[in-house]
């Protein structure tokens, strides 16, 4: 009986310690959840000044924190992540506007008029106005068939104005313009050109402290290939700036009677291409043939006569008669037939 009571105490009190222990975890939880919604309320002050100064733990705490309270309140707390994002687009090249856009223009004319001297000049003292330069000049006098190859450039911006105005000189027979956006190769190289000049100048700091002979020749080698790197890169900088601020336009200027030159052939592709080109192939191949033949006519027909001539010596050697020389008789086979005679007349 003693037992028994004991077990049942003992069952009294282990329940009465779960029950205390759930009520408590309960009030834990409680606190928990209102400590949590004070501090995603006071997340947003994080992101204040003194917020830059924190270090790498609380600043991935409250950016947590941060996003929570993106979740109670989400018609204000998203303002910061668009403004971030659009500021990353526009540093990639994605949402620029077009007046902002690294742009490369190229164009060609073809004008068909009266005077092509007197257009010549005019369009040249048209391009400077417009603040460019001419870049190459190439003409033909003869008479009503004269032609001009100005190559032209322009400021971007003034692109289209000078391409009009060239066309209001005269029929405009021909027009090709094409653009190419650089503004991603302009981005790419700039962040290259900044990391390459901190590696310069990193491999500058090093060369000044190093000790050594070996330090200092290895230092000075690898200092040589960055600064080679740096320039190629700026190198190409200039290039792209070159081109996207000064466009380019080929006018060619016809007389009246002058020939316009023909269009440069469309690259096709597929079927109908490889076929064309192996065509051309075919052609060039057997025009390569042919003119090696026609290289080695003379020397075949220099060769056949040559033959011939051996040929028709060497025959009328063959057919010349032969000459008997003077001198004592040779003795024939019928003379030995008179051997068995003698012996009769010696016996």
């Amino acid at each position: 009986m003693g037992s028994v009571r004991r077990g049942r105490v003992l069952a009294t009190l282990a329940a009465g310690g779960l029950a205390a222990g759930l009520a408590l975890a309960g009030c834990s939880a409680s606190d928990s959840g209102d400590g949590t919604q004070t501090s995603g309320n006071a997340a947003p002050a994080a992101g204040g000044p003194g917020y830059a100064g924190a270090d790498v733990a609380d600043m991935s705490q409250a950016g947590g924190e941060e996003g929570k309270a993106a979740e109670q309140a989400p018609g204000a707390a998203p303002q910061a992540p668009q403004a971030a994002q659009a500021q990353a687009g526009g540093a990639g090249g994605v949402d620029l506007q077009v007046d902002q856009r690294q742009i490369i223009y190229n164009g060609s004319i073809m004008v068909r008029v009266e005077n092509v001297e007197r257009t010549a000049a005019e369009v040249t003292s048209l391009v400077t106005g417009a603040g460019g330069f001419v870049g190459g000049d190439k003409r033909t006098d003869d008479g009503g068939r004269s032609e001009a190859v100005l190559t032209l450039r322009v400021p971007a911006n003034r692109f289209t104005q000078v391409v009009d105005e060239i066309a209001g000189k005269g029929t405009d027979d021909r027009r090709e313009i094409s653009t190419q956006d650089v503004t991603e190769d302009v981005v790419d190289l700039d962040a290259r050109i900044v990391t390459q000049r901190a590696r310069v100048e990193s491999a500058r700091r090093l060369l000044a402290q190093a000790k050594t002979i070996n330090d200092l020749v290895s230092l000075e080698n690898e200092l040589g290939k960055r600064e080679a790197d740096l320039a190629s890169l700026e190198g190409k900088k200039r290039r792209l700036d070159d081109l996207t601020a000064l466009s380019t336009i080929t006018a060619t200027l016809l007389g009246p009677e002058a020939q316009a030159p023909a269009p440069p052939p469309e690259e096709r592709s597929g079927f109908l291409g490889g076929l064309s080109a192996g065509w051309d192939a075919f052609l060039a191949t057997v025009g390569v043939v042919l003119t090696v033949l026609g290289a080695l006519v003379p020397w075949l027909v220099l060769a056949g006569l040559g033959l011939l001539v051996y040929v028709f010596v060497r025959r009328a050697r063959r057919g010349r008669p032969t000459v008997a020389l003077a001198g004592p008789a040779i003795p024939t086979q019928p003379a030995a037939a008179d051997e068995p005679a003698r012996d009769e007349e010696k016996a």
